[in-house]
C-alpha cells in the first residue's frame, strides 16, 4: 500500500512538472527576431467571377516579431513586439501599365509620409494561452492604420485544442470553432454572429431584398510552436432575391509567412506587463482590438442643390415612365441621406410646382431624421391647395422600406390636428395603417408609438357613426393586419351593408390563413350560405374564397359546391369557374375539392352546366429559378349583365416569401335602373356607384371613386371623356439595402442596392346605353432601374464595382361587356408590350489623386411582348365580340 502510494505521488508530480513547462497558445523563444512577408488582398468581383479579373488591391510588407517578455509565474502570458515594414502597394492582379493606377507612384505618394509613418510604428500584443489579452499602440494614431495593424495583431490569436470559443478580434465578439491536427490548425469564424457596431439597414420585404453570405477561415501551420505561416481569407457574398444572377462578392485575403528567424533582442526584466511596457516606450496606450469605424469624407462631390440641377430635367411628369427618371430619383435620394434639414428645404422650397411631387417622393423614401423633418415643415396639412403633395408624401411613408418609430408618431400628431382635406386625412389613417404592420413585422408591435396608433384605430373605428369614418378605420386596418383587429372586422362582414360589409371582408382576405380561427371560417360559412341574413354577392364570393384559401374541410368544399345551382345566375357561373382554378391551378385546396367532386351530388352535369360570362382565372406571368409571377383574374356580373366587380392580382412568390405586387378592384352597383333591369338578391337597395381600389406592393391605397349616385352616374356619362383616372403615379424605392462590413485586414467595405419603380397605374371604365356595352381598362406603365455598389474603401484607394438593370414596360388589361343578349359578351385581354432591357457591370478602381481605372461590360435585350391568354372559354368570346362589331361597322351606312 505505501508503494503504490509513494508511485502516485511521483505520477503526480511529473505531471505537474509538464503542465508547468507546456504553453497553451503560441510561444516564441528568447531572443529571437522572426522575421515574416505578409501581404493583405482584396478582391472585388461578380459572385461567380474568377478573381484573376477583378478589380483589387494588395498591401504588402515585411513584419519582424520579437519576444519582449514572459511572465515568470505563467509561461502562457507573453509581450510580443510586432513592427510593419517595407510597404509596397499594388494591384492585385497583372495589369497592362496603362491600366495600372500604380504605375510611377511610390508608397509614400500613394498612402501619404504621415500614414506611412504610423503604420510603421511597432505595436506590443499580450498574449495570454493564445489570445489577444491587450493590444498596445500610440494615442492618436489615424484609424485607418490602427485598423490594419489590428488586422494583422488578430491572426496572433490562436488556441492549440480543438472546440468552441467566443473570441474578440478586429471583427468584434465573434463564435470561433477550431480545429487542431498535428501542427495545422482551422479557425472557423462567424461572421453573422460577431457583436461589432453595424451600420445599414434592409428592405421590409425579403423577394425586394438581398441575399447575404460571409464566411471566414484560417489557417496556421506551426513549427517550433510558434507560426510557419497563417493563411486567412474572408468571403462576402451579396444576391438580388429576386435575381440571383446579380450580385456582387468581396474577398479579403491575409497571408503571414515565416522567412527567418535572426538573434534578435533580450527580454525586458520586470513582474508586471504595466511596468514592462512603460520602460519600453511611456506612450503606449491600450487599445481596443475591435475595430473603429472610419468616416469617408468625399472631397469633390457635389452639393445636394448641384446634383439636384444635373437630374432635373428627368424629372417632369411626362418622362416618369422612364428608365432614365427612376435611376435620377435613386441618385438623388443617396445625395439627400447625406445632407441637411436646411440643404433638403432649400431645394424644395424653390422649385416649380410640376417637380414639387417628385422631390416630396425623394425626400421621404430618404428616410433620415433631416430628411423627415423637411418634408414635415415644408407640408401644411390646414392648407387644402397642397394636398397633391400631402397624398405624395402620405404614400412614400406607406412604402417606406424600413420606416422609423418617429415616423409613425409624426403621422398620428398630424391625425390628431387640423387636415383641411378630407381626402388627405383618409389617407394618412390608410398609411398609418401600413406603417404599423411594417414595424410589427420588425418586432416593433410594443414600440409606444405603434401601440398608440392601434389604440387610436380600433377606440375611433368603434365611436365611428358616418359610414365615411367607419371606411376609413376599415381601410387601415386592412393594411394593419392586426390580430386582435380580427373580431372587429368578422363583425363588420357579417353585420353591415353593401361597402363596409365587403371592405371588412375584403381585409380578412389579406390575413394570412394561420390567423383565419375556427370562428372566422364559421362566420365567413354564414355569409356565404347566408344562414342570418341575405348578402350581396360580392361579400358572398369573398367570403367563399376564404374559406376555400385557408385548409377547407371535406364538407365545407362539399356545401359550397352543393349551393352551386342554387346561386343567383352570374353567381354559379362565378364560383364554379373559381372551384375549377382552384384545380387547373393546383391551389392548396385542389385535393380536397377532387375528393368532393368524387360525389355525384356534388359533381353532376346540371351543376356544372350553368351558363353565365363570370368568370375566375389564374395563370403565370413568369416562372424563373429565383422567383415567378403570377396572375389572377375574376370578374362578377349582375344578372342584368353590368359589371358589378372585376379583380385583377398580381403576386410576386419565392420558396419562402410572397409579395402581393399589385391588385386593381373596379366595382359597380347599382346600375340596374339604367336599363330597367332588375337586381339579383340582396342588391335592391344598393347606391349607384363606380370606382376602383388598388393595392401596391402590399399597401392597400385610398379607394378612387368614378360616380356616387344616380345624379353624379348621370353628370358623368353625359360629361365623359374616356379618359383614365390616374389611381396612382409616382416613383417608388422598391429595394433599399444598406451594409458596411468590417474586414479583417482592416479595410471598411461597403454594400449597397438601391431599386426604384417609376409607376403609372390608371383606370376607366365606359358605358354606353346606346350600344348597351360596358368596357374598363387598367393601364400599368412601369420603368424599374436597380443599382447595386459594392466599395472597399481604403482610404488611400477606393476599389469596386457597380451594377445596374434598367427595364421600361407595360401591361394593360381590358374588359369589354355587350348585353344586348343573354347570355352577354364578354371579352378580356390583358397585354405586356415589348420591353427593353439593359445591364451594365463597371469594376473600378480610384486613387484621392483622381487616376481611376474603369472596366465596362454592357448587355441589351428585348423582352418579347405577350398576350396572356386566359382560358379557352374567353378565347371563343372575343372572337364573338370582335366579329359582332365588325358586323355593326360594316352595316352602318
Amino acid at each position: 500500500m505505501i508503494l503504490l502510494t509513494v508511485l502516485f505521488l511521483c505520477i503526480i508530480s511529473t505531471y505537474s512538472a509538464s503542465v508547468k513547462g507546456h504553453t497553451t497558445g503560441p510561444s516564441l523563444n528568447n531572443d529571437k527576431l522572426y522575421k515574416f512577408a505578409y501581404s493583405a488582398e482584396v478582391y472585388v468581383d461578380r459572385t461567380k467571377a474568377s478573381l484573376q479579373k477583378s478589380a483589387g488591391y494588395r498591401i504588402s510588407s515585411g513584419v519582424d516579431v520579437n519576444l519582449l517578455w514572459r511572465n515568470p509565474e505563467n509561461d502562457d502570458d507573453q509581450l510580443i513586439k510586432v513592427t510593419i515594414r517595407d510597404v509596397q502597394v499594388e494591384n492585385v492582379n497583372e495589369r497592362p501599365a496603362a491600366k495600372n493606377i500604380f504605375k510611377g507612384k511610390s508608397t509614400v505618394k500613394i498612402i501619404g509620409k504621415e500614414y506611412l509613418e504610423a503604420l510603421q510604428r511597432p505595436i506590443v500584443l499580450e498574449l495570454v494561452r493564445g489570445k489577444v489579452k491587450n493590444f498596445y499602440s500610440y494615442q492618436n494614431e489615424p484609424v485607418f492604420t490602427q485598423n490594419i495593424k489590428r488586422g494583422l495583431a488578430s491572426l496572433f490569436q490562436l488556441q492549440l485544442h480543438s472546440g468552441a470559443a467566443r473570441e474578440v478580434d478586429i471583427s468584434g465578439k465573434c463564435n470561433t470553432t477550431y480545429h487542431v491536427r498535428q501542427d495545422q490548425v482551422t479557425k472557423i469564424k462567424d461572421l453573422e454572429s460577431c457583436e461589432i457596431e453595424k451600420q445599414g439597414f434592409t428592405s421590409h420585404n425579403r423577394i425586394l431584398d438581398v441575399n447575404t453570405k460571409a464566411t471566414s477561415a484560417t489557417i496556421y501551420v506551426l513549427e517550433d510552436s510558434f507560426f510557419k505561416s497563417i493563411k486567412a481569407e474572408e468571403n462576402y457574398v451579396w444576391l438580388l432575391n429576386s435575381r440571383r444572377k446579380t450580385g456582387a462578392k468581396i474577398v479579403s485575403k491575409q497571408r503571414l509567412e515565416l522567412k527567418s528567424v535572426q538573434a534578435g533582442p533580450g527580454l525586458i526584466a520586470g513582474k508586471q506587463v504595466a511596468s514592462v511596457i512603460k520602460t519600453l516606450d511611456s506612450s503606449y496606450i491600450t487599445v481596443p482590438l475591435v475595430a473603429e469605424p472610419v468616416q469617408s469624407e468625399c472631397k469633390k462631390c457635389p452639393s445636394l442643390s448641384e446634383h439636384w440641377q444635373s437630374i432635373r430635367e428627368q424629372m417632369y411628369p411626362e418622362k416618369l415612365s422612364k428608365a432614365e427618371a427612376a435611376r435620377s430619383f435613386l441618385s438623388f435620394i443617396k445625395n439627400i441621406r447625406k445632407a441637411t434639414k436646411e440643404e433638403i428645404l432649400q431645394i424644395i422650397r424653390n422649385e416649380k410646382k410640376e417637380l414639387l411631387p417628385q422631390i416630396v417622393d425623394a425626400v421621404t423614401f430618404a428616410q433620415t431624421p433631416a430628411s423627415l423633418e423637411a418634408v414635415l415643415e415644408f407640408l401644411d396639412f390646414k392648407d387644402a391647395s397642397t394636398s397633391t403633395l400631402q397624398e405624395r408624401f402620405l404614400y412614400a411613408c406607406g412604402f417606406a422600406s424600413h420606416p422609423s418609430e418617429m415616423l409613425l408618431k409624426s403621422l398620428t400628431a398630424k391625425f390628431k390636428g387640423d387636415i383641411a382635406n378630407e381626402e388627405i386625412r383618409e389617407t394618412l389613417v390608410i398609411v398609418m395603417g401600413a406603417l404599423i404592420r411594417k414595424l410589427c413585422d420588425r418586432e416593433g408591435c410594443k414600440l409606444p408609438a405603434v401601440v398608440e396608433a392601434k389604440r387610436m384605430i380600433l377606440n375611433r373605428l368603434e365611436k365611428a357613426k358616418k359610414d365615411d369614418n367607419v371606411r376609413m378605420y376599415l381601410l387601415a386596418l386592412k393594411n394593419a393586419l392586426l390580430p386582435e383587429a380580427i373580431p372587429v372586422l368578422l363583425k363588420y362582414a357579417e353585420s353591415e351593408e353593401g361597402p363596409i360589409s365587403n371592405l371588412a371582408a375584403t381585409a380578412l382576405q389579406r390575413y394570412d390563413p394561420s390567423f383565419l380561427t375556427k370562428e372566422v371560417k364559421k362566420t365567413m360559412n354564414r355569409i356565404y350560405h347566408q344562414n342570418r341574413k341575405v348578402h350581396e354577392k360580392t361579400v358572398r364570393t369573398t367570403a367563399a374564397a376564404i374559406i376555400l384559401n385557408s385548409n377547407p374541410s371535406y364538407m365545407e368544399v362539399k356545401n359550397i359546391l352543393l349551393s352551386i345551382g342554387e346561386l343567383p345566375l352570374e353567381m354559379n357561373k362565378y364560383m364554379l369557374s373559381m372551384v375549377q382554378d382552384i384545380i387547373n391551378f393546383e391551389m392548396p385546396a385542389s385535393k380536397t375539392v377532387r375528393q368532393v367532386l368524387k360525389d355525384m351530388r356534388a359533381h353532376n352535369y346540371d351543376r356544372f352546366s350553368k351558363t353565365g360570362s363570370s368568370s375566375a382565372y389564374s395563370g403565370y406571368i413568369t416562372r424563373g429559378p429565383d422567383v415567378s409571377s403570377t396572375y389572377s383574374l375574376d370578374i362578377l356580373y349582375s344578372g342584368s349583365g353590368i359589371l358589378r366587380r372585376s379583380n385583377l392580382n398580381i403576386h410576386i412568390f419565392d420558396r419562402n416569401a410572397e409579395l402581393h405586387a399589385s391588385q386593381v378592384v373596379i366595382e359597380a352597383q347599382g346600375l340596374e335602373s339604367i336599363i330597367a333591369a332588375t337586381p339579383d338578391e340582396g342588391e335592391e337597395n344598393l347606391d349607384s356607384f363606380a370606382g376602383m381600389s388598388a393595392i401596391l406592393f402590399d399597401v392597400q391605397l385610398r379607394p378612387v371613386t368614378f360616380f356616387e349616385g344616380y345624379g353624379d352616374l348621370m353628370s358623368k356619362m353625359l360629361s365623359a371623356t374616356g379618359d383614365p383616372i390616374s389611381v396612382v403615379k409616382g416613383l417608388i424605392l422598391l429595394t433599399d439595402y444598406s451594409q458596411e462590413i468590417q474586414l479583417q485586414s482592416g479595410p471598411r467595405a461597403s454594400a449597397e442596392f438601391l431599386g426604384g419603380l417609376a409607376i403609372d397605374i390608371s383606370g376607366g371604365m365606359e358605358f354606353s346605353l346606346w350600344y348597351r356595352e360596358s368596357k374598363t381598362n387598367v393601364k400599368n406603365r412601369i420603368a424599374v432601374f436597380l443599382s447595386g455598389n459594392t466599395e472597399v474603401d481604403s482610404f488611400f484607394i477606393k476599389t469596386g464595382m457597380e451594377t445596374t438593370l434598367e427595364v421600361e414596360t407595360a401591361l394593360d388589361f381590358v374588359s369589354t361587356v355587350q348585353f344586348s343578349q343573354y347570355p352577354f359578351l364578354v371579352c378580356m385581354q390583358m397585354d405586356r408590350v415589348e420591353s427593353p432591357f439593359r445591364r451594365y457591370v463597371t469594376k473600378y478602381e480610384s486613387l484621392p489623386s483622381g487616376r481611376r481605372y474603369t472596366a465596362r461590360r454592357a448587355k441589351a435585350e428585348l423582352l418579347a411582348g405577350n398576350e396572356y391568354p386566359l382560358h379557352q372559354e374567353n378565347s371563343n368570346m372575343c372572337r364573338k365580340v370582335f366579329d359582332t362589331k365588325s358586323d355593326s361597322s360594316s352595316n352602318w351606312f
